[in-house]
């Protein structure tokens, strides 16, 4: 589903501890070699030779098409929390209140899909603004910049709308016939297992040790 929400996109950055927005858009290169792919987390040959401050000053510059975004919490307003919840602190927002607003192509993201995670609103407000979707584990939302509320547009399978609802601590829109998330194709698999495995493990060893075995 990240390589799909990448359609269009010349340049993805990733930031760090993203292994599965890295496969996705790793994904997306493969069939789409024209992506450019920035990754904080690269060990050898990272892009930023001034770190960080580098990538801030191609988001500011419009030259970074899509980012993702996660946090401890995120509410319904589209507002992340990545300082404090639930009595236990975290690494901070960073960039994050910067980065926002300023990319285009802003996905929310988070694996996992529970009322702790997804609240009617976050205890701290670290960054906000308006994302293109929100990709959980559990179902993909996009964002209505008007009505600034999300409208949940499919269900990964073996998950249903109504557990999709239980688990979801703020409102939502359903979208006219919301579907069933598109599963891999045997294509994408095989690209997976294969040249996209091997990319990853480079830089998220023990992701790739998880997924893939040996990859």
């Amino acid at each position: 589903m990240v390589a799909r929400l990448l359609e269009g996109v010349r340049h993805a950055a990733i930031g760090a501890a993203s292994p599965i927005p890295a496969t996705g858009a790793f994904l997306k290169r493969e069939k789409d070699k024209a992506l450019r792919i920035s990754l904080l987390q690269k060990r050898e040959g990272n892009p930023f030779t001034e770190g960080s401050r580098e990538l801030f000053d191609l988001a500011g510059q419009g030259r970074i098409d899509a980012f993702f975004l996660g946090g401890a919490q995120i509410d319904g307003a589209a507002n992340i929390n990545l300082v404090a919840a639930e009595g236990r602190r975290f690494p901070g927002s960073f960039g994050s209140a910067y980065m926002y607003p300023v990319v285009r192509n802003v996905v929310l993201f988070r694996e996992e899909h529970s009322r702790r995670v997804l609240v009617p609103r976050v205890d701290f407000v670290s960054a906000a603004g308006n994302p293109r979707a929100l990709l959980t584990g559990r179902a993909l939302f996009a964002w209505d910049q008007e009505k600034r509320r999300f409208r949940l547009e499919s269900v990964h399978g073996g998950w249903t709308v109504d557990e999709v609802r239980q688990n979801t601590g703020f409102d939502f829109d359903l979208a006219a016939g919301v579907r069933e998330t598109p599963p891999p194709s045997a294509a994408e698999l095989a690209l997976l297992r294969g040249p996209v495995a091997r990319i990853i493990a480079a830089d998220y060893p023990e992701f790739a040790r998880k997924v893939w075995g040996n990859a």
